[in-house]
């Protein structure tokens, strides 16, 4: 099948599942089109294993996509564009020190958490990783997917205090975990080690670099959107911003996604403030708002399909939800000793820990990195493991964060 044939099945399933949810299941369009690409796929394998080979055809088409690709080098720049533009600054300034804390400390502490007892657990079950191979896992796996986060945390009603914490580090955290994850896979498939300099070194390219890289282009952009005053051409520009921006980032070897994330902050409050008349506010939020809502749909029917083409087992389900409460307990550590140690406790309510935990999803982020682990025998536990506690984290975490987060606070008054 074509490129374009592909993504015309994926669009059109994207459009029959949102129309479904609309109509029926009314949930987050996340996760109901994420559960109704997934009743899908396990359709399809149940057809399969009964004989009925239906389930070759859709098969065949997904090992045509590359999901790591797609989503690394196409879709993030889109979606963490879009969802940064909307960010309101001044927000994140007042949760500057939690945010920037959860996003550095908070990833590297938990990576090292669920890699430590991981490595612990598979070691009692038999199923032996080395050490580095399971830091590897932590380090996917452990930070939030502003993707996931972003479109659900939209309709669960949180209190704005902690969704704002929760967007702002969710939005940064994932370029932070890439740089952490590249140099855990550079360990673990050295046979001569790596030295500390060359991870410094790899930090202050990607983490920094691409901070910087982020604020010189929002800047470029800013001025060229002052100068002028034709929403059509200004729409480009942030399109050229997006897509040329994220393009060159990866030729400078600095990260796209925090790139994206500066820049489509800048351009959000100071660009829409200062560089744009009304007509462009209008025009650039409705083209944006579309562009995230069509590509989130497009994302969470390939995750809810994605199952299709993984060599899954009971025994890498078993071992994915063994994993479920490893990873959350180490997000509430992260969570807990942050905010112990900025002195925050008393400024935010007790019951804020508990929500940023559970609220703190996983999404495609994750499985592409998992997808893109080199072949052997660690790529198999590792990716079924994450996948399975993806989907436990849209399905779950994203139906029940909402009813948690307007019960807690009645709760905590009582």
């Amino acid at each position: 099948m074509s490129l374009f044939g592909i993504f015309a099945v994926l669009i059109t399933l994207a459009a029959l599942f949102g129309f479904v949810n609309e109509q029926t299941l009314r949930l987050p369009t996340a996760i109901g089109v994420t559960l109704a690409s997934l009743v899908l796929s396990l359709g399809l394998i149940l057809l399969h294993q009964l004989g009925i080979g239906v389930g070759i055809g859709p098969e065949a088409m997904l090992g045509q996509v590359d999901f790591d690709n797609l989503l690394m080098q196409g879709l993030l720049s889109f979606l963490l564009f879009a969802g940064a533009l909307h960010v309101d600054l001044d927000e994140l300034r007042r949760n500057r020190w939690p945010v920037l804390v959860l996003a550095t400390v908070g990833v590297v502490l938990s990576t090292f958490l669920v890699g430590t007892v991981t490595w612990w657990l598979l070691g009692r079950l038999g199923l032996g990783i080395s050490y580095p191979w399971a830091l590897v896992f932590g380090a996917l796996i452990s930070p939030t997917d502003p993707i996931a986060v972003l479109g659900i945390l939209k309709q669960a009603k949180t209190p704005k205090s902690i969704e704002n914490l929760i967007t702002g580090e969710s939005l940064f955290n994932d370029g932070i975990g890439v740089v952490v994850f590249t140099a855990l896979v550079a360990v673990a498939t050295s046979s001569d080690g790596i030295e500390p300099s060359h991870v410094a070194k790899l930090f202050l390219e990607e983490a920094v670099g691409g901070v910087l890289y982020g604020l010189a282009l929002g800047l470029v952009a800013y001025w060229l959107l002052k100068s002028i005053d034709n929403y059509s051409v200004e729409v480009l520009i942030t399109l050229a911003v997006v897509m040329g921006g994220y393009a060159l980032a990866g030729a400078l070897h600095t990260s796209g996604p925090l790139a994206m994330v500066v820049a489509g902050l800048l351009l959000g409050n100071q660009g829409r403030a200062f560089a744009m008349s009304d007509t462009t506010r209008e025009h650039l939020d409705t083209f944006w708002e579309l562009v995230d809502e069509i590509l989130n749909a497009l994302l969470f029917v390939l995750i809810g399909l994605e199952v299709l083409v993984l060599d899954m087992s009971w025994e890498l389900v078993l071992l994915g939800a063994a994993a479920i409460p490893v990873v959350l307990g180490a997000r509430l550590t992260a969570v807990l000793s942050t905010l112990h140690a900025l002195g925050l406790r008393a400024r935010y309510e007790r019951y804020t820990a508990r929500v940023m935990t559970w609220g703190g999803l996983r999404g495609g982020i994750s499985i592409a990195l998992a997808l893109s682990l080199p072949a052997g025998g660690e790529r198999g536990l590792i990716v079924g493991a994450t996948y399975v506690i993806v989907v436990f984290s849209i399905l779950v975490q994203g139906l029940t964060i909402g009813p948690l987060a307007r019960r807690i606070p009645a709760v905590s008054r009582g």
